[in-house]
């Protein structure tokens, strides 16, 4: 594809998406979204931000359909909350981005239910929400899910043994494996959905190196990537390029279930949509089968065919414990 940009993107009239984040690539993912006519909950934790961003984006577009929705992914039970109000407000569901994220905080933090920050909000958060918003999506028209993941999954392993980082915490290890993950569940979807019937597509993106707050947010604005991010802007791409794989995955017709896109200059780290060879590892299915069970366990929910959606359950004592043993 040649310098695919949000332009190329087709009419979204009468296709209604979630997108998870309402800064940086969440929000230029549901201005994109928005401008092509697309009625687009843009979901986070933040109300104020949320409003904000909503504003923002109807300043830009009028009569944009867009509106915020909160939840909290580095907690399940808003989460549940989140896609039970959706469910009331809407039959259906044509389009879950899979976006919002963690990176690398300088000490280990956990959320709301124990597990680790970033492989809690980064992959199971998104697992849940996913798995939440089967029914939905089941409902919906030519469904995607689109789950993002990032360069650094290259460096990443499933490290089973110490899933939550308790025995060693590196923020950056730490987030290559939530991000590979995060890979290794829109392929794992991909095929269970195939081999269930779902009739919901997933692909993976992946944003290169780009202008947000997730660095600074994360490791701080004193630290080595903080002070690359506000001193030497032009290594980073600007949010609006970024965005670009993700809108691709989420709404072209070439785009392929199972397929992974990102920037196609540098290694992957700038320029326009392509697709990605993804990490040796990140097709390993014995692997991404364990990794589904267990986050399964983990987190309650457990995704059911055919508009059954997903059950949550009551997760065994490895909800209270950092991860099961080899």
């Amino acid at each position: 594809m040649e310098k695919w940009t949000a332009e190329n993107i087709p009419s979204q009239t009468g296709r209604s998406a979630v997108v998870t984040g309402t800064g940086g690539l969440g929000y230029e993912d549901a201005l994109a979204l928005a401008r092509a006519g697309a009625r687009v909950v843009i979901a986070g934790r933040n109300p104020q931000k949320g409003a904000e961003a909503v504003a923002s984006i109807k300043e830009s577009v009028p009569g944009a359909q867009v509106r915020f929705g909160e939840v909290d992914l580095a907690d399940l039970t808003s989460i549940a909350n989140f896609a039970s109000k959706l469910a009331q407000e809407q039959k259906s569901l044509d389009l879950l981005i899979n976006n919002a994220g963690v990176m690398t905080p300088p000490d280990r933090r956990n959320t709301r239910d124990g597990f680790e920050l970033q492989f809690g909000t980064n992959f199971l958060g998104h697992f849940a929400l996913t798995g939440h918003l089967l029914p939905l999506l089941e409902n919906g028209s030519r469904s995607r899910v689109v789950t993002l993941s990032s360069i650094a999954a290259q460096q990443g392993v499933i490290d089973f043994d110490d899933l939550q980082a308790e025995r060693d915490y590196t923020p950056m290890p730490v987030y290559a494996q939530s991000k590979l993950a995060c890979l290794m569940f829109a392929f794992e979807l991909s095929r269970r959905s195939k081999a269930a019937g779902w009739s919901i597509e997933s692909i993976a993106a992946h944003p290169g190196i780009t202008r947000t707050d997730l660095i600074v947010n994360g490791s701080g604005r004193a630290s080595a990537a903080g002070l690359m991010r506000r001193f030497l802007p032009f290594l980073f791409q600007p949010a609006w390029q970024g965005a670009l794989p993700t809108l691709f995955a989420a709404t072209d017709p070439a785009a392929r279930d199972g397929n992974y896109y990102g920037p196609d200059k540098l290694g992957g780290t700038r320029g326009y949509p392509t697709v990605e060879t993804p990490p040796k590892q990140a097709r390993d299915e014995v692997i991404a089968a364990r990794l589904w069970e267990i986050s399964a366990e983990l987190t309650g929910v457990t995704f059911i065919p055919k508009h059954s959606g997903a059950r949550t359950v009551e997760p065994g004592s490895i909800f209270r414990q950092s991860s099961p043993k080899s």
